[in-house]
């Protein structure tokens, strides 16, 4: 399986594609997690956050492929355990689909992208920081591996 994380944003910090990297070097090839960039819609004093978000949405649709199970990070989503996000990625496997999470950028998802979405996930009820999203889902990808195949390292 793979799993696309398509997030709004580019040129992270150094310690975000630290972070990043440590956990998914750990991931096996079969469960496999890569993430892809979407420029951020330029925002201005004065401009129309519509066509910011807008110019985000259209580049996050141009990037998904057909047969994709497309889950949609969204406050406005259902909150999981670590061990229920390990059943999650179970089901994910087992429904012989690659993955496609989508991370919005300060503005959020539009409705486009969100329809697009079989289902909704939130993080937490909190407002993240763009670059801390990136790392808490890597390890928790992580996270759900360890648990999935018994790895001795899951806490």
């Amino acid at each position: 399986m793979k799993i696309r994380i398509l997030a709004v944003g580019q040129k992270m910090p150094a310690w975000v594609e630290q972070g990043v990297d440590e956990y998914l070097r750990r991931l096996p090839a079969d469960f496999r997690v890569v993430f892809e960039e979407i420029p951020l819609g330029q925002r201005r004093p004065g401009s129309d956050l519509k066509k910011a978000l807008a110019k985000e949405s259209e580049a996050i649709l141009a990037r998904l492929k057909g047969k994709e199970k497309v889950i949609a990070l969204d406050v406005q989503g259902k909150a999981w355990s670590s061990e229920q996000l390990s059943s999650q990625a179970e089901d994910w496997r087992m429904d012989g689909r690659d993955v496609a999470l989508l991370i919005g950028g300060p503005d959020g998802l539009s409705a486009e992208c969100l329809a697009q979405a079989e289902q909704r996930w939130s993080l937490s009820p909190l407002t993240l920081p763009h670059p801390l999203v990136r790392v808490l889902l890597a390890e928790q990808l992580y996270r759900a591996w360890t648990l999935l195949s018994g790895h001795p390292y899951h806490r």
